[in-house]
């Protein structure tokens, strides 16, 4: 990864900050984007530029594509940042609905768009969308989760056939329970036990393996895996 560009999106905290820190240690240029650059000096280390954009607002999307338009080519792309809306379907309302599609699908697929003439003309690229578990499987509550989870992991699939023959290799990464410092501000130790515990391998996975999924399928080593959804839960999905 020395000397690769690469875009990293929700890169202040949680897998986007493990992802920009992993591909900082292998020498790449990493340009992170958040609502607003963290005062973190351990994250912002790895970041070697900060644009900041809010995917809820169509004005700022659109003025932050229109910035990567204008800079120079990314080798790599990771659209990592999402969020997470849980509520039963009647307590749904057309604002939720709004919000995490404008975030967790209408970013991503926007900014594709925008970094795929750039990847095309250094001859190649790779493109990484965070996805989920929730993307092939479900639990009561996750309708809007699930939904654009899963749109975000059909949407992979259709832009990694599409230009294939531009070289620009487009997966999916969907992990399972994974230790951010939301979760641990979200469940108890109890809670976390009890859900470690469903997982084959025991445990809950930590930001940096999955960072490290990422890297694999973002650097060329991979080069010939294309339109998968790649899932690091430890065995959960598939009991």
């Amino acid at each position: 990864m020395k000397n690769k560009r690469v875009l990293v999106t929700g890169a202040s905290r949680g897998i986007g900050a493990a992802t920009a820190a992993a591909f900082h240690l292998q020498g790449a240029f990493v340009v992170g984007v958040a609502t607003k650059k963290p005062a973190d000096s351990d994250i912002s280390g790895s970041v070697s530029e900060w644009f900041e954009a809010d995917f809820c607002d169509p004005g700022s999307l659109s003025d932050f594509c229109q910035k990567i338009e204008r800079t120079e080519a990314f080798d790599v792309c990771v659209n990592n940042a999402g969020i997470n809306i849980i509520k039963p379907l009647t307590e749904i309302s057309r604002e939720d609905f709004e919000k995490i599609n404008k975030i967790n699908v209408e970013a991503p697929f926007s900014i594709c768009r925008a970094v795929v003439p750039g990847m095309q003309s250094l001859g190649g690229g790779r493109i990484v969308n965070v996805a989920s578990i929730w993307s092939l499987i479900t639990k009561s509550n996750r309708s809007l989760y699930s939904t654009t989870k899963a749109a975000l992991a059909g949407m992979t699939r259709a832009l990694a056939v599409e230009f294939s023959s531009s070289q620009i290799l487009i997966n999916s990464v969907s992990p399972g329970f994974t230790m951010t410092e939301l979760t641990k501000r979200s469940l108890s130790e109890k809670e976390r036990t009890e859900l470690a515990q469903a997982v084959p391998l025991g445990r809950f996975a930590m930001v940096e393996e999955i960072a490290e999924s990422i890297l694999f399928l973002s650097s060329e080593r991979n080069t010939y895996i294309t339109g998968q959804n790649l899932v690091v839960d430890g065995g959960f999905s598939i009991i």
